[in-house]
């Protein structure tokens, strides 16, 4: 019986020499390894989902992380997700939460899990920005009202 050239990944090293590997046939790339382009693929992309669960990190850190990985700038997002420049840099810089069709559009793109987007994480919130002390100005509005 012929020994698999290729089996399911079983520890971190065997992961990792199957990423160089893949990275390898990719740089060549080569049509007539296609299949093991396709098994390998399939096999690190399993091994991602079973562990790279991204628990510690929230979805804007991760799509960072990921545009580093892919060497991707914010302007490469506006075609990616079909938004505006503006929209993204407020994704990014936390001023704007992920939409539902934006988290499937980033799972599709990177291979990732929807569920690595879709957490909740703290929006920063641009409604009381300019009113600094909102809450003070508004006691002091209603002590002046009082004393009329």
């Amino acid at each position: 019986m012929e020994t698999l050239k290729f089996t399911i990944i079983k520890d971190q090293v065997q992961y990792d020499r199957y990423c160089d590997i893949l990275e390898n046939l990719l740089c060549k790339d080569a049509n007539e390894e296609q299949d093991e382009i396709e098994l390998l693929t399939l096999l690190i992309e399993k091994w991602d989902m079973e562990h790279n669960t991204f628990k510690d990190a929230d979805p804007v850190e991760i799509l960072k992380s990921l545009m580093v990985e892919h060497e991707l700038k914010a302007k490469d997002l506006i075609e990616i997700l079909n938004l505006s420049k503006g929209s993204i840099s407020k994704i990014l810089n936390y001023h704007k939460g992920l939409s539902k069709n934006t988290i499937r559009k980033l799972s599709a793109y990177f291979k990732v899990s929807q569920e690595a987007f879709n957490r909740s994480y703290k929006i920063k919130n641009e409604v009381n920005r300019p009113v600094k002390y909102a809450s003070q100005m508004n006691t002091k509005k209603n002590i002046i009202e009082v004393g009329l």
